[in-house]
């Protein structure tokens, strides 16, 4: 029996055991709480949230190029252009015209433009044997050889267009009539100094500034673009009549103005020919050839045009720091009271009212450039009504001095005449 009872002694303990073990290993602290004897685990660590990547600053743009002699800038940009077109692989030589260089805010040629016409034509000859220099003509456009463009533009100091000019811009392109599109460019900044903004004979005369799609399109193939872009439609449109006009503007500069006129007469029968350039060159022939109705006639024109785009740009030519009327003596002596009954008749015809700004060269302190761009802004709103019955509150005078200067050398001479211009701008009355 003390044997027995020792056996059922041992198997209690046992048993006992195993129960405490099996509850120890199920007890869950939040469901009946802790198990006896066994220490709660711990709560697991949170990990450190990963730090954000920090972004890469954006790369510098690149350091515009510097400023070098005219000479130099023009070589720089020219070298850059010709030597680096992307041209089908061709054992023959790549047929190349120049459209004559202008200025990138006013269209206009001057000297300088010239100067670096003639530049560029003479490197081709001597170091770019691939290419084969030909005039730029009806004839050689038929064959859709390369085109080279180009534009020179005054900057200031932060390298835009506006404000006193103290650089030059040299933007050219060249451009692939078979293709399209753009094949080279070449930039480069030019010194002041040297360089003889004066524009060529037409555009020293020409009496007015519109914005033209002719030259819109020209500048826009050449500035803003990249390689392997198209070229402005504008441009390519009006391309076959722009070298009529250009024989027409070399004639006028050689005094032929019989042969000048029956070109412009060409260009404007052409279905591109509205064009600025068009109407001027009529405007002026007619007026060297003592053709005053024809020239009035083309004057018009040109007010509908300007009219069309709700902005015209008249050189009125004014006495230093009056308001009285001057004539050039070197240039075309233009009759402002014409210009004026053409201008006060379509203004009459307009439901819309006009508003006369009177602009100033950027010479000497803001101002007085304010005071008297308002005066001959006035003067001409008077002259414009006494010309025809209109409501004189159709027509009111700003002066905006020289704050809109759109060649801003501060020469005061024929080279900013566009400057000192009065505009007649097209408002909602």
């Amino acid at each position: 029996m003390k044997r027995s009872r020792g056996v059922w002694h041992l198997i209690g303990w046992w048993a006992a055991w195993l129960a405490t073990t099996w509850l120890a290993s199920c007890a869950q602290p939040g469901a009946g709480g802790k198990a006896p004897g066994v220490a709660e685990p711990a709560a697991p660590v949170a990990a450190a949230p990963a730090p954000a990547p920090v972004p890469a600053p954006p790369p510098a743009p690149p350091a515009p190029p510097p400023i070098l002699p005219f000479d130099e800038a023009v070589l720089s940009a020219a070298n850059n252009l010709l030597g680096k077109a992307v041209l089908p692989a061709s054992t023959a030589r790549h047929a190349l015209v120049v459209d004559p260089l202008i200025d990138g805010v006013t269209g206009m040629q001057s000297n300088a433009t010239q100067a670096m016409g003639a530049r560029l034509a003479e490197l081709v000859r001597k170091s770019y044997p691939q290419y084969d220099l030909q005039p730029f003509s009806t004839p050689s456009l038929s064959k859709s050889p390369l085109v080279l463009i180009g534009t020179f533009t005054g900057v200031n100091a932060e390298r835009k267009t506006e404000g006193v000019r103290l650089a030059y811009r040299i933007c050219l392109a060249l451009a692939d009539l078979k293709t399209g599109k753009l094949v080279s460019k070449g930039l480069a900044f030019a010194t002041k100094e040297g360089v003889d903004i004066t524009p060529t004979p037409f555009f020293r005369d020409a009496p007015a500034w519109v914005e033209d799609p002719a030259t819109t399109g020209y500048v826009r193939s050449c500035q803003g673009t990249r390689v392997g872009d198209p070229i402005h439609p504008a441009y390519l449109e009006r391309i076959q009549t722009a070298a009529t006009i250009a024989e027409a503007i070399d004639a006028y500069a050689a005094s032929r103005y019989a042969e000048a006129h029956k070109l412009y007469t060409a260009a404007a029968a052409a279905p591109s020919g509205k064009q600025l350039r068009v109407y001027s060159g009529l405007y002026l022939t007619s007026m060297r050839l003592k053709r005053t109705g024809d020239a009035a006639k083309a004057f018009g024109e040109i007010v509908e045009q300007g009219f069309e785009a709700q902005r015209l740009g008249v050189k009125f030519l004014f006495r230093p720091a009056k308001t009285e009327y001057w004539s050039d003596p070197k240039g075309l002596q233009q009759p402002h009271s014409m210009w004026l009954r053409e201008i006060a008749t379509r203004v009459q015809k307009q439901p819309s009212c006009v508003q006369v700004v009177g602009h100033a060269s950027p010479v000497g302190p803001e101002g007085p450039n304010q005071t008297l761009s308002q005066q001959r802004a006035e003067r001409v709103r008077q002259d414009l009504l006494r010309n025809v019955k209109i409501d004189a509150k159709k027509v009111q005078a700003k002066g905006v001095g020289s704050s809109e200067a759109m060649i801003g050398n501060g020469r005061d001479d024929a080279s900013d005449a566009l400057d000192r211009r009065v505009e007649f701008k097209l408002t909602s009355c």
